[in-house]
C-alpha cells in the first residue's frame, strides 16, 4: 500500500507540476533578467516556418527559435482566449480560477498572485500592451501594472481623409503595427528596474463583424499571393456529417459557413490568415531589432505562446473551443540569451502548458512560485530537457454556452480522451501514433473498451486535480 501511495503522488506531481518535484534557483537581484511575454491568438502549433509549415513564413518567430528552445508539445488547458488568458496571468486551470466569458472579473485574491502583480512586488517594471481579455478589478489592474495599454480589433482604427491631388495619403495603421509601436515606446521608456513586458497581440484573430474576417497590415500585401492552399484532409463533407448532431450545429460550425464554405472562399480566407500572422511576424522582429539597439537584447528572455490552437477548415470547423489537438496546441518558444550557445535551437518535446508560464516567468526573476499555482517553471527542462516531467495533460472547457458544448479531455503521448459533460452518451478515442490527425474515432470498438475505461478514470481524477 505504501508503493501504491507513493506512486500515486508521483503521479499528482508528474501531471500538475508540483513545485516541489525541482530544486529552485537563486537569481541574484543584479542578475535579473528583463522578460518578455508574447501571446499570439488562434495560434495552433505548426503555424511557423519553424514548425514545418510549408507555405507560411516566419523569419522572426523562427530566429527566436534558433536562439532559444521550442517546445514542440506545449498545450493550453482552456481552448478560448478568455480562460486561457486567465490561466496565463495567474498560473491555474479553468475550473480553479473560475474565469471564463460571462464571469464575474478574477478574483483580487488571484490577481494579487499572478505574475504581473508578484513581478511589481518583487521590483520589476510590468508593463501591458494588446489583448487583455480578462475582467479585473480596477485595484487588480493598478496592482499588476506600471502602465497599461490595452487595445482590440478593429484592426484599422481609422481611415485616411480626402486629400487634395498630388498629396499622398498615408496609409492607416493596422493594429499589430500599433501594438509594436506601443510595445517599442514601453522599452524606450526604461528605467533602472528590470522589466517584464506582456505584448499580446490581437492577430490573427478573425474580426468577426467584418466581412474579410482576416485583417492583415498593408506591408503582407503581396505575401502567398501565388501560393496554393490544400484542403485540410478532415474537410470532407462525409467526417462532418457523421458526427453527432450537437457537434455539427455549433458555433465551430456556424464560422466555418462565414469563411471557408467553398473552396474558393477557404484559400481567400486562409491566405488573409497567414498575412496577419506574417503581421505578427513582422512586429516581432520590430521588437528584436529594437531590444538589440537598446543594448537590451542579452539581457532580456522572450517567450512566444498562442493562446488557443485554430481550426482552418479541419473537421468541417473554423474556431477552437474542442479539446482536439487543433485546439490545445500550440507554439511555445523561450529565447533566453544567457544560455549556453550548444542549448540553442533546442527542440524540447515534453509537454508544457500555458499554467507554466507564470511559474517560469517568476522563476526566471528569482521570485517564489506560490503553492496555488498549478503550474511547473519550465526552466528545470531549458536546463535538462531529459528531465522527468509529466506523461499526461488534462484540458477543459467550462463555458456555458448554447452554441459551444462544454467538454474535457486527457492526452498521453498515445492516446486522446475526449467527452462531453452535457452529451454523456457520445465519448471519442484516438490512437495518437497511427492517427495525429484524430480521424478515426474508436470510443465505440470493442477491443478498446479497457482502454477508454481507463482514460475515462484518469480523465476524472484529472479534473478533480485542477480543481485545486
Amino acid at each position: 500500500m505504501k508503493v501504491s501511495l507513493a506512486l500515486v503522488f508521483l503521479s499528482v506531481n508528474l501531471a500538475f507540476g508540483s513545485p516541489a518535484v525541482h530544486e529552485r534557483r537563486t537569481v541574484t537581484p543584479e542578475k535579473r533578467p528583463n522578460l518578455i511575454l508574447l501571446v499570439t491568438d488562434d495560434h495552433p502549433f505548426d503555424a511557423m516556418g519553424c514548425a514545418g509549415h510549408a507555405i507560411l513564413s516566419t523569419p522572426n518567430m523562427d530566429a527566436l527559435a534558433e536562439r532559444g528552445s521550442r517546445f514542440t508539445h506545449a498545450f493550453v488547458t482552456t481552448p478560448i482566449c478568455a480562460a486561457s488568458r486567465a490561466s496565463l496571468f495567474s498560473g491555474r486551470y479553468e475550473r480553479s480560477h473560475g474565469y471564463t466569458f460571462g464571469q464575474p472579473a478574477l478574483d483580487d485574491g488571484i490577481v494579487h498572485q499572478s505574475y504581473p502583480s508578484l513581478l511589481r512586488q518583487a521590483g520589476y517594471r510590468v508593463g501591458f500592451v494588446g489583448k487583455f481579455g480578462v475582467k479585473v478589478s480596477s485595484k487588480g489592474r493598478k496592482e499588476m501594472f506600471d502602465e497599461y495599454v490595452p487595445g482590440t480589433y478593429p484592426y484599422f482604427r481609422s481611415r485616411p481623409k480626402r486629400l487634395q491631388e498630388g498629396v499622398a495619403a498615408v496609409p492607416p495603421r493596422h493594429l499589430t503595427e500599433i501594438n509594436a509601436d506601443q510595445a517599442i515606446e514601453f522599452l524606450h521608456s526604461r528605467d533602472e528596474r528590470p522589466f517584464c513586458l506582456s505584448l499580446s497581440f490581437q492577430a490573427p484573430h478573425a474580426e468577426d463583424n467584418n466581412p474579410d474576417q482576416f485583417v492583415w497590415p498593408s506591408s503582407c500585401d503581396e505575401l502567398y499571393r501565388e501560393d496554393v492552399i490544400p484542403a485540410p484532409a478532415t474537410a470532407d463533407p462525409a467526417f462532418f456529417q457523421a458526427l453527432p448532431e450537437f457537434l455539427r450545429s455549433g458555433l465551430n460550425r456556424e464560422r466555418w459557413k462565414w469563411r471557408f464554405d467553398t473552396p474558393e472562399k477557404h484559400a481567400r480566407m486562409v491566405k488573409g490568415y497567414y498575412r496577419m500572422l506574417s503581421g505578427v511576424d513582422q512586429a516581432i522582429g520590430r521588437l528584436m531589432k529594437t531590444l538589440d539597439e537598446l543594448g537590451l537584447g542579452e539581457e532580456t528572455v522572450i517567450m512566444l505562446i498562442g493562446d488557443n490552437g485554430y481550426f482552418l477548415g479541419e473537421r468541417g470547423y473554423a474556431g477552437k473551443w474542442t479539446m482536439h489537438d487543433r485546439s490545445i496546441r500550440v507554439p511555445l518558444i523561450i529565447s533566453d540569451p544567457r544560455r549556453k550557445a550548444e542549448k540553442r535551437g533546442e527542440l524540447i518535446d515534453a509537454f508544457a502548458l500555458n499554467v507554466d508560464i507564470a511559474p517560469t516567468l517568476l522563476e526566471l526573476a528569482g521570485v517564489k512560485v506560490p503553492a496555488a499555482m498549478q503550474g511547473q517553471s519550465l526552466c528545470a527542462l531549458l536546463d535538462d530537457a531529459s528531465t522527468t516531467w509529466r506523461e499526461e495533460v488534462f484540458s477543459e472547457h467550462l463555458w456555458e454556452f448554447k452554441r459551444i458544448p462544454r467538454t474535457e479531455g486527457l492526452r498521453t503521448r498515445d492516446w486522446k480522451y475526449i467527452r462531453y459533460p452535457d452529451h454523456p452518451e457520445y465519448e471519442e478515442l484516438y490512437d495518437i501514433q497511427t492517427d495525429p490527425r484524430e480521424e478515426h474515432n474508436l470510443a465505440g470498438e470493442e477491443q478498446y473498451s479497457r482502454r477508454l475505461m481507463k482514460l475515462r478514470e484518469r480523465c476524472s481524477l484529472a479534473a478533480g486535480r485542477a480543481a485545486g
